[in-house]
């Protein structure tokens, strides 16, 4: 099946997978090379592993595990399409925490787990301020409690526990400007990526990527506002890895362009005007 990497960490590869088989096509044996999640946004396919079968469409999910052998097919409608999560096993670990639901094989479409899909989808589209990691390895970490039983809620963040989410906030402003991921921000706190996600959201009330990326916009602003430096270097002063990228972040979140935004910081009220309208 044709598929496409777009995100490659310590913890995760992120795979974009899209196939044209028909009920014309002859299946065949697969097997996990690691465990996986992958989220069917579009189309339909069956899927068995060892006695198990599933009719996986829209909104499910496909759970594999390493060593595992399975097939797909199509015998119904033409074609799938997934994002799929191949976890590292120190994330399996870490979001286990005791628990095996990694031969879940496939779950049917649930709300929030499907939600949680979507917004992976946007994450990886860059629709989202979420880094694509974060989505993911909540994704992972909420089917893991559903697919248990085991509900629990966090407890209260200790004084420890909310000055390494602050030092961690503090770090990542510093070095803003530079390409950080989920693990290098996790392991700089010194604390495993699963649990410094959760509780850097829970201290903090954003995710890390979100604390990182609104650091740049910060940054990007002033420059903007400041300087006289094109758009372009602009973009990539504060870290962002390329203009379009940038541009599209900055507009979501100011509600003009960066250009525009340097207007109306040079005295264009229309500008101004306009977006007060907008929000009225």
């Amino acid at each position: 099946m044709p598929a496409e990497t777009i995100l490659e960490t310590p913890l995760l590869q992120v795979s974009d997978y899209r196939c044209a088989a028909g009920p014309g096509d002859t299946p065949f044996t697969e097997v996990h090379a690691g465990f996986c999640v992958a989220y069917v946004r579009k189309g339909s396919f069956g899927y068995r592993s060892g006695s198990r079968a599933f009719e996986l469409v829209a909104g499910s999910l496909l759970i594999g595990h390493p060593g595992d052998e399975f097939v797909c097919s199509h015998d119904h409608v033409l074609g799938d399409e997934c994002l799929a999560f191949h976890l590292s096993p120190a994330l399996v670990d870490a979001i286990a925490e005791g628990r095996d639901p990694w031969r879940t094989g496939g779950v049917p479409p649930v709300a929030e787990l499907a939600v949680l899909g979507e917004l992976a989808q946007a994450a990886a589209d860059g629709r989202s301020d979420l880094g694509l990691d974060e989505v993911g390895t909540l994704l992972a970490a909420r089917f893991a409690a559903l697919a248990s039983g085991r509900e629990h809620g966090d407890a209260p963040a200790g004084p420890r526990d909310r000055r390494r989410a602050v030092e961690a906030a503090l770090w990542l402003e510093a070095h803003s400007h530079e390409a950080i991921d989920l693990a290098e921000a996790a392991r700089e706190a010194g604390l495993s990526p699963f649990h410094f996600l959760r509780l850097f959201g829970r201290v903090l009330g954003v995710t890390p990527h979100q604390y990182l990326i609104r650091s740049r916009l910060r940054r990007a602003a002033a420059l903007l506002v400041d300087e006289e430096r094109s758009i372009t270097d602009v973009a990539y002063e504060v870290g962002f890895a390329d203009l379009s990228n940038f541009v599209r972040t900055f507009h979501r979140a100011a509600g003009v362009s960066p250009r525009g935004f340097r207007r109306a910081a040079r005295g264009d009220r229309k500008i101004l005007q306009e977006r007060l309208a907008a929000n009225a």
